[in-house]
């Protein structure tokens, strides 16, 4: 088989077995796209032909050329690869198995300030559909912290108006439920009874974020909104659809929230994925403290 057919290959299994999304699998297929490059212009034949020296090579020049969180997916990437290989009597060895990851700097999520949130939002024109759109989609996304593909997938079905809870379709097909505020209930009721009608038009979808044309709306077209938002208002902060879900649960650990109901919430699989927001909390309690406390301020 040639290195293609093996992409191919490799990429359907991950989406009939594995059943990982879209995003991730075209991820994958980057990665391999790009690795099968590189054996092509270094002439190191095929997939089946590469040997351990190779493959450290091969990870000493991304090293050089990309950050460390995307040297890590890659032999992730490439380790799953030739574990798949291997399982299916395709290659004889695993050129990536010695192969080790490169320690990630522990950096962490930027968020926003509970009064920076407030202000972004009254800055947003609701006098009109589209600004009721668009705060809708700000208060969805810091109000519940859904990822921004979530949001995107969000169906009126999906939504329990009674019990203020909405069904999430998350990462590998992980269903969970997130709650609602009562204002944000509210909110999403008017946005049903008047503004997505003017917008749907001759639509019909039973998705609940619509763009003007009355088309479900892309998470492209989330960011896009939320960007345009930030350029209108007044504010120097640059904030993205996954800056408001890291603010969602550093506002909820700031405030006592345990960590294991954060991590329902946000979806994570790992909890040590979560465990991130109590160090920005802690970073948050120590700039407090050296800004107000009189003795603090002290040299």
């Amino acid at each position: 088989m040639t290195n293609q057919e093996l992409i191919v290959l490799f990429k359907d299994y991950c989406q009939s077995v594995l059943r990982y999304s879209q995003h991730t699998v075209l991820a994958y297929t980057k990665d391999l796209e790009g690795f099968m490059s590189f054996l092509e212009r270094e002439d190191f034949g095929s997939f089946k032909d590469v040997s351990p020296r190779v493959a450290k090579f091969y990870m000493s020049e991304i090293a050089s050329s990309y950050q460390t969180l995307t040297v890590r997916r890659k032999i992730s990437t490439l380790k799953s690869f030739y574990h798949f290989l291997l399982k299916e009597n395709l290659v004889n060895h695993h050129p990536f198995l010695e192969v080790k990851y490169p320690k990630n700097s522990k950096k962490l999520p930027k968020f926003v300030y509970p009064e920076e949130i407030e202000s972004l939002l009254n800055s947003i024109d609701v006098s009109n559909d589209k600004g009721k759109r668009n705060y809708l989609i700000f208060d969805l996304i810091y109000g519940t912290g859904v990822r921004v593909s979530e949001l995107c997938a969000i169906k009126h079905k999906d939504i329990d108006f009674k019990q203020r809870t909405i069904l999430i379709h998350g990462k590998g097909q992980k269903d969970r439920y997130v709650l609602m505020n009562h204002a944000l209930t509210e909110r999403l009721e008017q946005y049903f009874l008047s503004t997505r009608k003017n917008f749907m038009k001759q639509q019909d979808h039973p998705y609940l974020l619509v763009n003007v044309q009355g088309k479900p709306i892309t998470p492209r077209g989330v960011r896009y909104i939320v960007k345009e938002v930030m350029d209108q208002s007044s504010s120097f902060l640059k904030v993205s659809p996954h800056t408001l879900r890291h603010t969602f649960a550093s506002h909820l650990i700031s405030q006592g929230a345990d960590l294991r109901s954060v991590q329902e919430l946000l979806g994570h699989a790992h909890i040590s994925s979560t465990q991130i927001y109590t160090s920005i909390s802690k970073e948050d309690l120590k700039n407090q403290y050296l800004n107000h406390h009189p003795r603090a301020r002290k040299k």
